[in-house]
């Protein structure tokens, strides 16, 4: 592939339901190259995998995709210059090229029964060979063979040098080289007419003029296998990247079976996507410094492949947490009301004024959006349920007790609500009742919020609005008197 050419970098998941960090991770790494070079990004689905597919997944990955704000210039959902991009679209162009191989003499066709491969398959694993499969069909006949696919099922295989090696430059990894004798003739086509993911992506690859595929490292071993599909169809391969693994803090490979590994999974948590795009650009990459809080903009600007790295990356929650956070203490005022209404329950409403300052004071404290229903709990809190042990002896006390009469003694002079109007009732209500500091808001907290920590208590009793917070100390009354 030229340096000089165009850049195309496409991503191409199954869909199986869900997006990976790992899938999110390549797709990011894509993007930002393409980006970068000014190039195109485009979205193809290999869905050649029957037994797989999961109703309503394309539309949920693109759904996620424009959460997160990555966009494509072309795709199943917008189209472009090589449509169709959903690969079972593309079925008589794999055929086409599958006959082609076997017409050349580099693929043949392969009438083994499963019970067949199956029992090969066991021999060579008890005897400690590795499990390949034995070429029987490789050498038969071109005629017996066109006959035979009449009236038998059969597959088509790729036919692997028997000698030599396979080298190719990888763009994280340098030159890698494989041992040509110890490659399995792999599958290109299957019985029921669909292509493997061997064939198809080569070809479309190809067809779509990719000139970069950058891709996990998982994906290593097939290569050797593409590069000499390449050479067997005299085109010229694209440049391979193969990106670090993703890890879990116990090196072992990051899996949905071992806990949260969907980007959905940390959506619903309240994280946010600048967060996730912010984080899993560090995974396998370095910027040129040691800074690591970057806005979209600057990760465009900054991304290379040159710096990505070979060692696994270890996702780290509390990472991300820390990102999160600090994502969120950089928006706007503005904005961060605006996206913190997607997380209020409907029993919430921070819509007033003084609604919008009781969310703007937890902010600070805040790690992701879906913590604010806890945090807002005490603007929230009513005598309904059981409470705390600490808070029930704070309003049982003769000194919370002498606050909460002299408040309601005071509650027709005060003819406009405000927090200049309540602080000077605690004021004065701590000075007619011989109290002050600690024991004064301690005990008025006990019984507006149910607990004895929370939000500043003026910005409180703003949101609450004079008729509520006059409730909850009669109330505070009464439970003295049960």
């Amino acid at each position: 592939m030229n340096e000089d050419s165009i850049v195309r970098v496409r991503f191409a998941p199954s869909p199986t339901g869900y997006l990976h960090l790992g899938g999110l991770r390549t797709a990011l790494f894509n993007y930002l190259y393409a980006r970068s070079k000014r190039g195109k990004f485009v979205l193809r689905i290999e869905d050649t995998d029957r037994s797989r597919l999961v109703k309503g997944a394309l539309a949920n990955l693109l759904e996620i995709f424009a959460w997160l704000g990555i966009d494509f210039d072309e795709g199943p959902h917008i189209g472009g210059d090589f449509a169709p991009y959903v690969q079972s679209e593309r079925l008589d162009i794999y055929r086409k090229y599958a006959d082609e191989l076997i017409m050349q003499g580099n693929a043949y066709r392969c009438f083994c029964a499963k019970e067949r491969l199956d029992e090969v398959r066991e021999g060579q694993i008890a005897g400690g060979k590795p499990p390949m499969y034995d070429r029987l069909c490789r050498d038969i006949p071109a005629e017996e063979s066109r006959s035979r696919a009449e009236n038998e099922k059969f597959v088509v295989r790729l036919k692997m040098p028997l000698e030599g090696e396979i080298k190719f430059k990888d763009g994280v990894r340098g030159y890698i080289s494989f041992d040509a004798g110890g490659i399995d003739d792999q599958v290109l086509l299957k019985s029921d007419g669909y292509p493997t993911y061997h064939l198809a992506n080569v070809v479309d690859d190809h067809l779509m003029k990719i000139s970069d595929v950058i891709r996990g490292e998982e994906w290593v071993p097939s290569t050797p296998k593409h590069i000499h599909l390449y050479r067997c169809l005299r085109w010229e391969p694209p440049r391979f990247h193969h990106l670090p693994l993703l890890l879990n803090p116990d090196r072992s490979k990051l899996s949905k079976r071992q806990g949260d590994a969907g980007v959905e999974d940390y959506r619903a948590k309240g994280f946010l996507p600048e967060a996730l795009i912010n984080y899993s650009a560090l995974l396998g990459w370095h910027p040129s410094d040691d800074r690591e809080f970057f806005s979209r903009e600057d990760l465009i600007r900054e991304f290379s492949l040159e710096r990505v790295t070979k060692a696994g990356a270890v996702f780290d929650v509390d990472k991300l947490t820390w990102l999160n956070r600090r994502h969120l203490n950089a928006m706007s005022d503005v904005d961060f009301l605006v996206r913190a209404k997607d997380n209020i329950p409907a029993s919430m409403d921070f819509s007033s004024d003084a609604g919008k300052r009781a969310l703007k004071s937890i902010r600070e404290g805040l790690e992701r959006f879906s913590d604010i229903p806890e945090k807002m709990k005490p603007f929230t809190w009513n005598w309904e349920g059981e409470i705390p042990a600490d808070v029930r002896e704070r309003l049982d006390s003769e000194t919370a007790q002498e606050v909460y009469r002299v408040i309601l003694e005071r509650r027709n002079e005060i003819e406009k609500w405000d927090t200049d109007a309540f602080k000077g009732l605690m004021k004065a209500a701590g000075k007619a009742a011989g109290v002050k500091g600690k024991d004064l808001w301690m005990a008025v907290r006990a019984a507006t919020t149910g607990s004895l920590q929370g939000p500043e208590l003026t910005l409180m009793a703003d949101y609450w609005g004079k008729e509520r917070f006059f409730g909850h100390i009669a109330k505070a009354v009464e439970f003295d008197e049960r």
